[in-house]
């Protein structure tokens, strides 16, 4: 075990191997106080036997920085590095951006998007953020970070890393340190202003964004995303048509969309056979959803005046009209039945056709992976329904849409508990609703879909519904952080599904997070605000939204080798950059830029909209194509506009292809971000995206 320094705050030291300074204008004694109250003891390891520098310095009353430099003479071979920091009270509140369960665990810098870590009391906060000028430019061991709230410790270190569940990380042998100086270094956030204190992630947000978010939006490239656009129409009704585009009859009615998934083996310029990833299927679900995609074609068409276009859209919208319902609820999903096709020995997974289709739900839910037998989702209805509203709504005033909406609300309305909250599943035969998430955040898209029915058709009970579910959000889930739906558990990261789910990780005493649930519910308080003028809904909020910001990545990494800024990670246990959810984020954070006065927020919101291009393989992602065609050589013209959701899901990459993927869902990819970009183009117009 490396031995350690202390460094008590109440006065300067000097140890033998340790310098405790001050670097600027050589801030004495009664300077330094404010860090009294808040830090109890800074500890750093030594490396070896060499020196170790460590300079404290106060910016200002509210902020220090701290900066280590290790001068190495001979290479070290040295598997961890660290610097605690104590806190001098006992906090209540404890946040990281990724979960560490046990001693093993670390916050690795794959996933710094926004890297900070938090404690408070009632009349404390204490903010840490590492120094992400310095990380830019390392050279040596990764850096990491690490909460421990049953010691009470805030961490800071080096060391390599492994990938252990789907995505947690912990420390790997092997770090090693070449001659040279090291720096390290980090600022320490105080706040005890009780008031700000109810938005504990508000000071790290405008300090990120200050010192290196504002200035990586300046630098970026504010092109105009039409070209983008194209791509992805050229490439889902044209260059690929033949595997994206589905056409069929349903009940004598001619009805399409893109289909859920395709994978590189669907390219024009693969030369091997077609390998379908998934079941052939469309979705209508809070990821993929073709009713959401229809209505950026529908846009776009009727903004270039393209029929062909216009006419996709609408063989959409007459899918989902399409969907039968059951006693007002309906399906999420229809697909095709599947078979395995043996070629040469080999075998390949292809569609039966739509001649042979069934209705479903999302298979990712707690009791089957068989979309044919999963349950309904409260979810998943609610948001196609607030869609067919948003289509009635500024689109064209299809009775069709609203009459579906209002059979469903009628249905939802009864399913509210006691307390407020809508379940999340209900079984296929008798409609009861299961245990699993009973009482959720997944309950704030309801509150959004009721709002809209309220605002068209007045009829005060779905008002009613929704400020009962929304206040029963807030008291429940808001304030404790239980960020827990679908997604959290039972998709890829699957990390507690069978003992975490409603439950802290008591080592970070933080509820395994997902950002979809702090989407929904942000956008749910916006609304019932906007609809009542309580500005205790703008006030939760805002804090909302700002736990939400924590996910977007505020620089650009030198370990991310596609332009990542802008772009939002998933989960507290996953490691995806650039996801196709910010697509979705975008315009709800520009709204509450707007509605506060806050140009941050809207410059956040038009960087996640640009961000939703970036995983394109394009020739206006130079980056981004030098990875893709990496890993997928074969590439070529015919394949612009394929892309995948995110980048370095699995938590590694490197510089020849590894972090990029090897499909693409057009509801939640390319088809996805042409949406939020037309809708942005409908409200707010081009001039506005190109000069904030």
């Amino acid at each position: 075990m490396p031995r350690f320094l202390t460094y008590s705050l109440t006065f300067v030291v000097l140890f033998t191997n340790v310098l405790i300074g001050y670097a600027s204008n050589e801030i004495g004694l009664q300077a330094a106080n404010p860090l009294n109250k808040f830090i109890k003891s800074l500890s750093v390891d030594s490396l070896g036997d060499q020196k170790v520098d460590v300079a404290v310095s106060m910016m200002n009353r509210n902020v220090a920085k701290v900066l280590i430099e290790i001068t190495v003479t001979d290479t070290i071979q040295q598997d961890d590095w660290k610097v605690e920091l104590t806190p001098s009270f006992t906090p209540t509140f404890h946040w990281a951006p990724h979960l560490t369960p046990t001693d093993d665990h670390i916050i690795a810098q794959h996933v710094f998007r926004a890297p900070a870590l938090i404690m408070a009391d009632k009349s404390r906060q204490v903010t840490i953020i590492p120094d992400l000028s310095l990380l830019n430019d390392h050279k040596g061991p990764d850096w990491y970070m690490d909460l421990n709230a049953t010691e009470n410790k805030l961490i800071l270190g080096m060391s390599e890393s492994a990938v252990k569940e789907h995505v947690l990380f912990v420390r790997e042998e092997g770090a090693e340190y070449k001659s040279g100086t090291i720096k390290f270094g980090f600022y320490i956030l105080l706040n005890d202003d009780k008031k700000a204190l109810f938005n504990p992630w508000e000071q790290g947000l405008d300090f990120l964004w200050e010192t290196w978010g504002q200035g990586a939006y300046d630098q970026t490239d504010k092109l105009n995303l039409d070209p983008y656009v194209d791509d992805t129409y050229n490439w889902a009704f044209n260059s690929w048509k033949e595997s994206v585009w589905q056409e069929f009859t349903l009940n004598g009615k001619k009805v399409g969309a893109p289909t859920f998934i395709v994978n590189v083996t669907q390219s024009p310029n693969y030369e091997g056979l077609i390998n379908e990833r998934e079941f052939r299927s469309i979705w209508n679900q809070a990821w993929f959803n073709s009713l959401r995609s229809a209505q950026g074609v529908f846009r776009y068409a009727r903004r270039t005046r393209n029929k062909e276009l216009m006419d996709y859209a609408q063989l959409t919208k007459e899918l989902a009209l399409a969907f039968p319902q059951k006693n007002g609820f309906f399906y999420g999903l229809i697909a095709t039945e599947m078979e395995n096709v043996e070629i040469d020995g080999n075998h390949y997974n292809r569609s039966k056709g739509w001649d042979a289709f069934y209705w479903g739900n999302s298979n990712r839910n707690p009791l089957t992976r068989d979309a044919r037998n999963a349950p309904f989702h409260i979810l998943d209805m609610s948001y196609t329904a607030w869609l067919m509203l948003n289509w009635y709504d500024e689109l064209e005033q299809d009775s069709r849409l609203l009459d579906y909406a209002i059979a469903y609300a009628d249905a939802l309305v009864g399913l509210q508990d006691s307390d407020g909250f809508f379940p999340a599943w209900l079984a296929l035969e008798d409609l009861q609703p299961y245990s699993f998430l009973a009482q959720s955040p997944e309950t704030s898209m309801s509150v959004t879909f009721l709002v809209k029915l309220y605002q068209i058709s007045r009829d005060e009970r779905y008002l009613d519904a929704a400020v009962g579910a929304m206040d029963a959000v807030v008291d429940n889930v808001v304030m404790d952080g239980r960020w827990e739906d679908f997604e959290t558990y039972w998709s890829c990261s699957t990390y507690g599904q069978e003992h975490l789910v409603g439950k802290k990780v008591e080592r970070n005493n933080m509820y395994k997070q997902n950002t979809l649930s702090m989407y929904w519910t942000a956008q749910a308080l916006l609304n019932m605000y906007q609809v009542t003028g309580e500005k205790d809904y703008l006030r939760y909020g805002n804090r909302t939204l700002d736990e939400l910001l924590m996910a977007q990545a505020v620089w650009q990494p030198p370990f991310i080798y596609v332009d990542a800024f802008g772009g939002f990670g998933v989960m507290n246990a996953d490691a995806e950059w650039n996801d196709s959810r910010q697509s979705l984020f975008a315009e709800l954070i520009i709204q509450y830029g707007l509605e506060l006065g806050k140009r941050q927020y809207i410059q956040r919101g038009l960087a996640a909209l640009r961000a939703s291009f970036l995983m394109m393989y394009s020739p206006y992602n130079e980056k981004t194509k030098q990875q893709w065609e990496a890993r997928w050589p074969f590439f070529g013209e015919e394949d612009y506009g394929f892309m995948m959701e995110n980048y370095g899901h699995g938590g590694v990459t490197d510089d020849h292809g590894l972090g990029i993927g090897e499909f693409t869902i057009y509801d939640w990819g390319n088809g996805a971000a042409a949406e939020a970009y037309n809708r942005l183009v409908d409200h707010y117009g081009k001039d506005f995206m190109l000069n904030i």
